[in-house]
């Protein structure tokens, strides 16, 4: 995983309204917790930061006052209608340190012929990796699977240093027959006897 790295203000106004001053000034507060150190409360610019967390669970190394601090993001508030960026909270790693995060699950391949939907249970999978090594997504082929065919956390694939964060058990696919087809012909049976 590529590391993005992006220039951080230290912001000493705090508060609604210097809030809204920063976010005219094209600038997103954010605050880095971690380590059991003191809040880091931090101004950054706000397209640079939207590119770099177009990426899940990007690695960012954030200049802060000629330091570097590598973060992860763990909170993301957005602009409920257009999806500005309004607030982000990043957790301050380390080199080998290993953290939980939640990782898109990607679907490959086509599912066995015939009148089957493929379900999600889980849209994101919990892992547990090395900071430095964050995998963007998880990759799980349904190819030939039938219906009622389920993918388990345990049968994922996860990239090496990667484990589970989740119980092996848990259901995150799963294939079901389409429904439409028995509607039909049981709307047909109820007007064929009015």
């Amino acid at each position: 995983m590529a590391e993005v790295k992006l220039t951080a203000q230290v912001r000493t106004d705090f508060g609604k309204g210097a809030a809204r001053r920063a976010r005219r000034a094209e600038l997103v507060p954010a605050v880095i917790y971690g380590h059991g150190a003191e809040p880091k409360h931090v101004a950054i610019h706000n397209h640079a930061l939207m590119m770099a967390l177009k990426t899940p669970n990007v690695l960012l190394r954030l200049d802060v006052d000629g330091k570097d601090e590598l973060v992860i993001p763990k909170a993301v508030q957005r602009e409920a209608i257009r999806g500005f960026l309004v607030h982000v909270d990043f957790l301050s790693v380390k080199k080998g340190e290993k953290v939980t995060v939640e990782v898109p699950i990607v679907t490959e391949g086509d599912l066995a012929p015939g009148a089957n939907l493929l379900e999600h249970l889980l849209n994101t999978l919990p892992i547990e990796a090395e900071a430095t090594h964050l995998p963007e997504s998880v990759t799980v082929s349904v190819a030939g699977l039938t219906a009622g065919d389920t993918v388990l956390a345990k049968d994922v694939v996860l990239s090496a240093g990667s484990s589970l964060a989740v119980e092996d058990d848990v259901v995150v696919l799963q294939v079901v027959a389409a429904q439409a087809e028995a509607a039909a012909e049981s709307a047909e049976g109820a007007s064929a006897e009015g």
